[in-house]
């Protein structure tokens, strides 16, 4: 049986620490894209190294770190897990809009990005592709988040700390507890999510992860997939 306790989680940083701990090597995170046919499979030790990745990008090569803030303009996708994740764990709010000290923005929504110092784009291909053609003014995400450490030895965050624009860590944890709750989610359950009609992170990937359940994320979601899915990636909750 795994062992999961998310309820002393301060951080979204110890929230995930405590969903990789449980098991490093189990999937945590699979993502299909029914329009390319794409399916990548990440487990949390492989998830873990990206969300380093990112935190680290965003400390060494950014200079940016605890109250700084970053704009997200990414759909549910594996990758957005890791940006998320990481900006979280570096100590950044992270909000869908500007202004903002740091751009995440997928390739085709780069005319909607705010200013910011440092501005990556995410061509969000499989097997994590560097784009072909990057957007003026934005770094390729791929090609520049590879090059720093899988480990980030960043300061422990409190509950107090910035998450989202007027919601802290602590308050964001809480919510996604509350929501598992609600849900009936438990440890080990794997949640099946549509990305189209369950965008918000805390659906999508900050309450499963509260439960200690895994993800099998499904973006343009074929609906005749469905029976077939479950079965073969053995869900037993959905969130469609």
């Amino acid at each position: 049986m795994l062992r999961f306790d998310a309820n002393t989680a301060h951080s979204i940083a110890d929230l995930f620490a405590a969903a990789v701990g449980a098991d490093p090597t189990r999937p945590l995170v699979t993502y299909y894209d029914d329009a390319s046919g794409e399916r990548t499979e990440l487990s949390g030790a492989t998830l873990d190294n990206w969300v380093a990745k990112t935190a680290n990008l965003l400390v060494d090569g950014c200079g940016l770190g605890t109250g700084d803030r970053a704009a997200v303009l990414l759909p549910p996708h594996w990758q957005t897990a890791g940006v998320l994740l990481g900006c979280w764990s570096a100590g950044l709010a992270v909000s869908p809009s500007g202004p903002a000290d740091v751009v995440f923005a997928a390739a085709d929504r780069a005319g909607e990005a705010p200013d910011a110092a440092d501005r990556y784009a995410l061509g969000l291909a499989p097997m994590a592709l560097p784009m072909r053609e990057v957007p003026a003014g934005f770094a390729d995400y791929v090609t520049e988040v590879r090059a720093h450490g899988d480990r980030f030895a960043g300061a422990r965050l409190d509950s107090s700390v910035p998450a989202m624009p007027g919601t802290t860590h602590g308050e964001l944890c809480s919510r996604a507890r509350e929501r598992a709750s609600a849900l009936g989610l438990g440890v080990g359950d794997r949640v099946l999510v549509d990305a189209g009609t369950h965008p918000d992170p805390v659906d999508w990937l900050l309450t499963p992860l509260a439960a200690g359940a895994t993800i099998v994320l499904c973006g343009h979601l074929d609906p005749a997939a469905l029976p077939a899915r479950r079965q073969s990636e053995r869900t037993t909750r959905d969130l469609t």
